[in-house]
């Protein structure tokens, strides 16, 4: 969630190898001691999204992570976000508004996290030109087919900010004929939350209609720190020939009270106080999109046009005065492309798939505000082509190769005093990408993944920069992967490791201008090991587990070898469960995240750390025909921590203490 910026928030914003072939060996060695579930997940016959297109499994973005929709039941998660995290092992950096919308972070990019991550619905970029984290929380659970996680660069395919990864949220598609279907669901529970959730879908012959509506209400743990949201999605689908073509309409109304941050003091004295008992803010967003899917003479085509409208308003209060804002965004895509198949009987049989497309897109904002009258637009174009080779041998080998270009227009102009918003400035920006697997033994894959992705600065990072009406420099990063996956009957385990070497990185540097500015850094690096592994332990109980490691630091320049801030080396996050035929279900889950740099400490002179913490959650449930009842706990030990603290030994956010909750869910 994301609140107009004040120079409250601006201020708060500001104060907002080796050892990688030693971890690696290590959890290969343990491999054994893990989960069945991530080896279903691996190995089940879904249809999964590769080159923007629906394919075949034997099309799965190599390296990716699948969550299908009985993980998601299995695991009684409450929204998307929580299932990336909890499920796929994603690190997540609680949300500064009080909405349930953590930061997602693929690759330790710390606060910056978000605009390095593409998140994406039915192939629909939720990621967008501002600073702000895609609203998961207000898709419904219940409307989810799978959640695809692939990590590292992807700009070739997905453009601007995908150099952490992509995420990729498939909503059902209609059943078949039949009676109406859905769920209703209630939630109760501690820090005043009530929730409410229902969904209802219809489908006849060749057309399906679909609605579902949310409603969240709750304090929070901090005071001043109460959140509501209200949501709706509705859409239609029609069958068209050998295809599908469908409308939908999504609108989000959020109200939240803003509770500020805390010294190290005053978090130890009491984490649930606020200093800012009048701050609040509001967000309202609507979104339109219509989409086609259609064979015509040997290809595939598709397309979407989505249009967003967002109005963000904040009002802060000074005491001798009030700062009031108001944003007003529009936002519209349209993504174009084509994939055509052909086969060749050489070497046994090859699949040749060829994927090319376009993206366009238009944004532009209004801000009305006691300190900025900025009108700011951008405009994007993009083309790309890729081109994948599959082998239909025992090796079941994989090359793909894919390039990218992209053209931007980004425009400001800011009548307001002190302000360094206006300016006029075109970039471009290019990608590439070669990626391979193989299985050299049976059940084991092999892969490797190098390329070039990018980010470009977007309006709230040129709101501020250290040189008057100076937009920042694209950022980019030349990306490799190493991994290999392998999937028994009762046991998986993949292992990734990565190096990102990223030049002009965006970021927020406390040391630039007299105040600070958002500029481009020294080289920086992101290198570390991921490592994601499952077992069955007994009949009816698995334990998952997930390691990452990062090393973060600057390559050159004054801080040469010195730490980035606010990314933890180290987090390890496993679970338990057991779902035996009778009903019952029990999810225990504990996450150890180590210590990580204040964030205004680029000189690492600080003389201590955020404190690394572990937070354990569990719930039961229980399914009677088509009821299930349940009972969950969030931070069960109540460990006071913060995985959010912008300076040093200050600028802190507490994170929710101990909550537990109860909830009903009826099938229909």
């Amino acid at each position: 969630m994301h609140v107009p910026t004040s120079p409250r928030a601006l201020n708060c914003a500001a104060i907002v190898s080796t050892s990688i072939a030693a971890a690696v060996a290590a959890l290969c060695a343990a491999a054994p001691a893990f989960a069945q579930q991530a080896a279903a997940q691996v190995l089940a016959p879904v249809v999964i999204t590769g080159a923007r297109f629906d394919s075949d499994p034997a099309f799965a973005p190599i390296g990716a992570t699948v969550i299908g929709a009985d993980a998601i039941r299995r695991a009684g998660v409450s929204d998307v976000n929580q299932a990336i995290r909890k499920i796929g092992g994603v690190y997540g950096r609680q949300n500064l508004d009080g909405s349930p919308d953590f930061g997602l972070d693929l690759r330790g990019f710390g606060t910056n996290s978000s605009q390095n991550l593409v998140v994406l619905v039915d192939g629909v970029r939720l990621s967008e030109s501002e600073q702000v984290n895609a609203a998961l929380s207000t898709i419904a659970i219940e409307t989810v087919e799978r959640i695809e996680i692939v990590r590292g660069g992807s700009s070739v395919l997905y453009g601007e900010g995908a150099t952490g990864g992509v995420i990729n949220i498939i909503t059902k598609r209609a059943a078949a004929a039949g009676a109406a279907h859905g769920t209703l669901f209630a939630e109760a529970g501690q820090l005043g939350l009530r929730e409410g959730r229902a969904t209802i879908a219809q489908a006849w012959n060749g057309f399906a209609l679909d609605a579902s509506i949310g409603a969240l209400n709750t304090d929070n743990y901090r005071d001043n720190n109460g959140f509501r949201s209200r949501n709706f999605s509705g859409g239609a689908q029609w069958q068209v020939g050998n295809g599908r073509a469908g409308v939908r309409v999504s609108a989000t109304r959020q109200d939240m009270r803003l509770p500020g941050s805390l010294t190290q003091a005053q978090f130890e004295a009491n984490p649930e106080q606020s200093n800012t008992p009048k701050d609040f803010g509001s967000l309202d967003t609507d979104r339109y999109t219509a989409f086609v899917e259609q064979k015509l003479a040997g290809f595939d085509v598709a397309a979407e046009l989505s249009h967003r409208e967002r109005t963000a308003r904040a009002s802060y209060d000074f005491g001798s005065f009030v700062s009031a804002s108001e944003y007003r965004g529009r936002q519209t895509q349209f993504s174009p492309r084509v994939r055509k198949f052909t086969q060749s009987d050489l070497f046994g049989g090859v699949v040749n798939e060829t994927v090319a497309g376009v993206d366009l897109i238009r944004w532009s904002r209004d801000t009305d505000s006691s300190f900025s009258l900025a009108e700011a637009t951008q405009r994007s174009k993009a083309v790309y082509v890729r081109n994948e080779l599959k082998w239909n041998d025992a090796h079941q080998t994989r090359v793909a190769l894919g390039v990218r270009r992209e053209l931007f227009d980004k425009r400001s102009n800011d009548p307001a005093p002190f302000t360094t918003a206006t300016y006029a400035v075109k970039q471009d920006q290019n990608a590439w990408e070669v990626q391979a697997s193989t299985m050299p033994l049976a059940r084991l894959t092999v892969h490797a993944k190098a390329g070039q992705s990018y980010r470009v600065a977007n309006v709230d990072d040129n709101a501020a920069t250290s040189v008057a009406n100076a937009p920042l420099k694209p950022q980019t990063s030349h990306d490799l992967e190493l991994g290999a996956s392998y999937a028994a009957a009762y046991a998986s385990v993949a292992v990734r490791a990565f190096r990102h070497e990223l030049d002009n990185e965006i970021f927020y540097d406390p040391t630039a201008g007299a105040f600070g500015a958002n500029t481009n850094l020294d080289p920086t690096r992101r290198q570390g090991v991921e490592v994601d592994a499952s077992v069955t332990l007994a009949q009816d109980w698995t334990l998952n587990g997930h390691y990452r490691h990062v090393d973060a630091r600057f390559t050159s320049g004054p801080n040469d070898g010195l730490d980035m801030v606010m990314v933890p080396k180290n987090v390890v996050s496993a679970r338990l469960a057991w779902t035996p035929s009778r009903g019952h279900s029990v999810d225990v889950g504990a996450q150890w995240v180590d210590s990580q740099r204040y964030g205004s400490d680029f000189d690492n002179s600080c003389s201590t750390r955020m404190a690394s913490y572990t937070t354990l959650d569990a719930r039961y449930g229980l399914r009677l025909g088509a009821w299930e009842l349940a009972v969950s706990g969030l931070n069960l030990a109540d460990k006071q921590y913060t995985s959010n603290a912008f300076g040093c030994r200050s600028g802190i956010y507490a994170a929710d203490g101990r909550q537990v909750k109860f909830s009903g869910r009826y099938d229909f």
